[in-house]
């Protein structure tokens, strides 16, 4: 359940109640809407801050780009308004949720008249795999779901409609009793979870998929590449198959809503020994010294309330 008191629509705080689209609206159709998942952390000295909030914002202007969208305020105007939004509703943690979307007007797939209609909501939510799942890891499968190839989606757009896919591989595992899908792609190399990228160590190198392959770029994903190399690990930006996956030692998923989670088992094979491993768990602790501190190892990365 979405608990707020104000939602940010086309530069006004409105009463999230009334906060409303029409049933004709272009993007209910045809799933032509650019978003982001953000987060806004309480830190260990009281104040609030957004993790990399600019990083998003671009990316949602190019997911926009992509989808031939023109969104009506500037990149400035939306951060000022996600500051707006969280202090309207006064939340010091939360997450947040951009949107630009197609509205009401006409219909029809060639239909170009319609206005850009642009949102942004604030509300509290927990690690999207929970905080079980952070502590101890999480079980997985491979998905029958295929994520699509790089000519039939536009992998590096955050895009509704491409979403599809992804909740389809996710109801699968959860009706298998699983709390992820990991998916492949055409050519049966592993890509992603249903909203997540991932990494494996395997022979003691931390690999994940290259940005080639049909994945979205993740602000964690880069994140946590970031902190790796300051760590020294040795990192392969490389595709794999699943009997790879199998026999890693490690596996954990990366991404906003799901920050970093561990895997202790894939299609019923145990990864490691069955808990989050070494190289896990310590990026899993420089990640969080970043978002809650004590300190302030990367200030570039936080834009404070």
């Amino acid at each position: 359940m979405i608990k707020a008191e104000f939602t940010w629509v086309n530069g006004k705080l409105v009463p999230f109640a009334e906060a409303k689209t029409h049933v004709g609206a272009f993007t209910l159709h045809y799933g032509i809407a650019a978003f982001e998942g953000i987060r806004c952390y309480k830190r260990h000295d009281g104040r609030s801050a957004v993790f990399r909030l600019h990083e998003h914002i671009e990316r949602l202007f190019e997911s926009a780009k992509i989808c031939a969208m023109e969104i009506p305020f500037t990149a400035q105007q939306l951060e000022v308004g996600c500051a707006e939004t969280l202090r309207a509703n006064n939340h010091p943690e939360a997450y947040l949720r951009p949107i630009a979307f197609v509205g009401s007007g006409q219909l029809g797939l060639g239909a170009r008249d319609n206005p850009t209609e642009t949102a942004i909501l604030t509300f509290p939510w927990s690690p999207l795999l929970g905080d079980d799942g952070a502590r101890d890891g999480i079980r997985a499968h491979i998905s029958s779901f295929v994520r699509g190839h790089l000519n039939t989606t536009m992998s590096k757009g955050k895009i509704s409609g491409q979403y599809v896919n992804s909740i389809l591989a996710k109801r699968e595992s959860q009706r298998l009793g699983f709390e992820e899908a990991i998916m492949l792609d055409s050519d049966g190399r592993v890509a992603e979870a249903s909203a997540e990228n991932v990494f494996m160590v395997y022979r003691g190198r931390l690999y994940t998929p290259p940005l080639e392959m049909a994945i979205l770029a993740g602000i964690t994903r880069d994140s946590v590449l970031v902190l790796a190399r300051e760590a020294g690990l040795d990192i392969v930006e490389q595709s794999f198959t699943r009997d790879m996956l199998y026999a890693a030692s490690e596996v954990f998923l990366t991404g906003t809503a799901t920050e970093i989670a561990p895997v202790r088992e894939i299609d019923g094979r145990i990864i490691g020994t069955g808990k989050p491993g070494p190289v896990t768990q310590q990026l899993q602790a420089a990640f969080n010294k970043i978002l809650r501190g004590p300190g302030e190892p990367r200030p570039d990365w936080l834009y404070y309330i």
